[in-house]
């Protein structure tokens, strides 16, 4: 069975980048679509970015566009996220997503394997 652990969350300033990975065990992310999702305090489980494993088939919530940049190293079994130009309404429990099939869900309820999330937090 495919685990999922995410690491790389902290605090930080606005304007700040991180890079937040997940790692996969048990299985390659071969055949799966991968996703980032984050999650504030009392609101619903939102879309950030996913891609198939193969590297292609990007998405991307609006809000996102052109700050955070989804990718895969298969190598290492990792997929990451990087974070540029952080606003504080980035700030959420990230959680990393996989979904076994040939097309890529922006729908959190669509996929099988979830990491526990790793913690962002951005001040202004």
């Amino acid at each position: 069975q495919l685990r999922l652990a995410e690491s790389g969350g902290r605090s930080v300033q606005a304007g700040a980048s991180l890079r937040l990975s997940c790692a996969a065990s048990g299985r390659t992310f071969s055949s799966y679509a991968v996703g980032w999702f984050r999650q504030a305090p009392g609101k619903e489980r939102d879309f950030v970015a996913a891609m198939k494993w193969t590297g292609d088939n990007i998405y991307y919530r609006d809000s996102v566009k052109g700050r955070f940049i989804i990718s895969i190293d298969n190598a290492k079994n990792t997929v990451y996220l990087q974070m540029n130009d952080l606003k504080p309404e980035d700030s959420a429990v990230y959680y990393c997503a996989a979904e076994q099939g040939s097309t890529v869900p922006i729908l959190p309820q669509l996929y099988d394997y979830w990491g526990q999330g790793t913690q962002v937090t951005v001040s202004s």
